[in-house]
């Protein structure tokens, strides 16, 4: 019988017999009591939260500026009147409209690729037995060793041969699964996932697609949301391979904003300002789903 099940003079007596001093008592009455933070703890959280949203105030402070203002010493610690002006001009100078739509296609399209195959392929190397797997998990793992910039120009010959120049698809389909993203979905599922579960599925005569969709796909979500997010982020702010496979006329946000400091002088605060431009997405999706995220990870870390 567990102390959820014992009634009230059940619980005095096991209080009472857990220890000398009445040790277990005095734990199952602290048990129900909540931890207060103390003033420090707020004071060290409020530096951490201003040093780490110092770059993005700083971003907005310089995107409302003056080229000649922010070449001045002292530099503006504060907004100016400048930002709407800035921000029109990034947004016409870079076509961050196209820009944006390309990259919503790009980033929407490999996260959900990437989540999908790697679930699935995180599932099959931790519960499904097959030969060769522990082999296959250590090459999968050993390609996060090679450095990319080693992929690039027989990727771009490869996509060349296929007529694929200055098309998404030359970005999309070389990041639809991730080796990170298998591993990661792989150590999740070993803790999260319990095999009898799947063997209770498979006696009650569940085919393999039924098992995926109402066993692993449940147990998996706060993992899954949590490489969604990692996901969506690196593919937004990928510079390297969209800059060489693409170019202004069909371009993602980060390769439209390269085009802004191509002056003879170039203008620092409509740079920050396309820069800001380009941030926005990210920041609107972390305060749309961040406290379903959170809560998902929590709910991963309770059910573990």
């Amino acid at each position: 019988m567990t102390t959820s099940e014992l009634t009230p003079p059940q619980v005095q007596d096991a209080a009472e017999k857990s220890g000398p001093g009445g040790t277990g008592r005095r734990r199952l009455l602290g048990a129900g009591k909540q931890l207060h933070a103390g003033p420090v703890t707020y004071v060290v959280l409020a530096v951490f939260a201003l040093v780490s949203l110092a770059p993005l105030l700083w971003t907005v402070v310089a995107a409302s500026r003056t080229n000649q203002r922010l070449a001045e010493t002292p530099p503006p610690l504060w907004i100016g009147g400048n930002l709407f002006k800035n921000l029109e001009a990034a947004w016409n100078e870079a076509a961050l409209g196209t820009a944006m739509l390309n990259s919503t296609i790009v980033a929407g399209t490999i996260t959900v690729g990437t989540v999908l195959f790697s679930t699935l392929a995180g599932f099959a190397f931790a519960k499904l037995r097959f030969r060769f797997s522990s082999l296959l998990l250590l090459l999968t793992i050993g390609t996060m060793m090679i450095p990319p910039q080693l992929a690039v120009v027989p990727l771009y010959l490869w996509m060349s041969e296929l007529g694929w120049s200055n098309q998404l698809q030359t970005v999309i389909l070389p990041t639809l699964v991730s080796a990170f993203g298998t591993f990661f979905m792989r150590q999740y599922l070993v803790q999260a996932l319990p095999s009898e579960l799947i063997e209770a599925a498979r006696v009650d005569g569940a085919s393999s697609l039924r098992v995926v969709w109402h066993v692993v796909f449940p147990a998996a979500r706060p993992a899954m949301a949590v490489l969604g997010l990692l996901t969506f982020v690196m593919a937004w702010n990928d510079f390297l391979w969209p800059i060489i496979a693409l170019n202004q006329q069909n371009p993602t946000v980060q390769v439209a904003l390269n085009s802004l400091g191509t002056g003879y002088v170039p203008d620092q605060a409509v740079i920050m300002a396309g820069a800001l431009l380009g941030t926005l997405p990210l920041l609107i999706a972390f305060l749309l789903f961040g406290k379903q995220i959170v809560g998902g990870i929590m709910q991963g870390a309770i059910k573990g």
